[in-house]
């Protein structure tokens, strides 16, 4: 069976001295709350293919990699099996929201509508999403 590469993006800014995490949802039904995530592509460090993919899908260019998290093996819904990587990135937006189209390969019509949530707020993140956020939360801006 082939093994998938997955880059996640758990994005934070510290925001009136508390610490919001990035998180969007898109213009399809039943996806859920997510975190941006992508294909680690031929070639790509997982390095490399979350900063793409942070680009492609949140259209924010000016992040900063605070290190790689976690890595895992999970099952994908599909059946397929995804090797993960989870990287914590710091933010300086303002926005509270804003909407984007993703750029990258395969997206179609999509539209993802980015909004940022703290610790306790009430929001569930799609399967998987939330799995290493624990982490990030512990040692915010470390």
């Amino acid at each position: 069976m082939e093994v998938l590469e997955k880059a996640f993006g758990y994005i934070t800014r510290e925001w009136e001295g508390r610490i919001q995490i990035l998180v969007f949802e898109q213009n399809t039904v039943g996806a859920g709350i997510q975190i941006p995530k992508g294909t680690v592509e031929d070639g790509e460090t997982p390095l490399e293919a979350v900063l793409r993919e942070m680009v492609e899908e949140t259209g924010l260019t000016n992040l900063k990699v605070k290190g790689l998290i976690a890595q895992d093996y999970a099952e994908h819904y599909s059946g397929a099996i995804h090797k993960r990587y989870f990287y914590h990135l710091l933010s300086n937006e303002s926005r509270p929201t804003w909407q984007h189209n993703p750029t990258g390969l395969n997206e179609g019509n999509l539209r993802f509508t980015f909004y940022w949530i703290e610790e306790n707020d009430n929001v569930v993140l799609a399967k998987g999403h939330g799995d290493y956020l624990y982490r990030v939360l512990k040692n915010p801006l470390c």
